[in-house]
């Protein structure tokens, strides 16, 4: 059992029999000498974020969640199908807000790490960096050159992102998929 005190960012765990991740913790001293927790948590299931407060009497149980390695087939409407890896008669359907912005950086047989909440597939760990080719650059317009300029750029996987003047159609750029920023060319 969790008790309160051990709601910190990153901690997985059940709240009204769904999977939660705590993340922002911040402790709230209350008129006489009560503490309490304002913590903002994400359903590991449906994506959603809340902010909840929590006090020191509350217990709550681990989520036991189990790692699985799953492969990216395609995405349609708002949909992305996986199967998984060893298993691919395994299918499964995640919808795009269980995962979140970074599914517009994945490609058809990526291999990624699925979580598995009692038995099913239930949400992805995307990793923080995807490298990535550009399809399309409109050439960079010279001008003021005081601050570094960019220009969008669209990449194999369709998403359009922001990269400096000087990324051309085919480079491989490496890309921040929390931020969606551009990091930098791959030579």
């Amino acid at each position: 059992m969790l008790t309160y005190f051990d709601l910190r960012k990153g901690v997985k765990f059940i709240l009204d029999g769904e999977p939660y991740e705590v993340l922002e913790f911040q402790q709230i001293y209350k008129a006489q000498d009560m503490v309490v927790a304002r913590t903002k948590i994400r359903n590991l299931i449906s994506g959603k974020v809340l902010e909840k407060t929590f006090h020191q009497s509350d217990t709550f149980e681990e989520a036991e969640l189990e790692k699985v390695e799953v492969k990216f087939l395609f995405s349609h409407r708002g949909k992305f199908c996986f199967c998984e890896d060893k298993n691919p008669s395994k299918r499964f359907e995640l919808k795009e807000e269980q995962i979140g912005e970074g599914g517009k950086f994945l490609k058809p047989n990526q291999i990624l790490t699925g979580i598995k909440f009692q038995g099913k597939v239930i949400n992805l760990l995307l990793p923080i960096k995807v490298h990535l080719k550009v399809i399309e650059a409109p050439p960079g317009i010279k001008g003021d050159r005081a601050q570094g300029g960019t220009k969008p750029v669209i990449l194999e996987t369709g998403a359009e992102i922001q990269a400096p003047l000087f990324i051309e159609e085919g480079n491989i750029i490496e890309i921040n998929t929390q931020t969606g920023e551009y990091i930098r060319r791959i030579e």
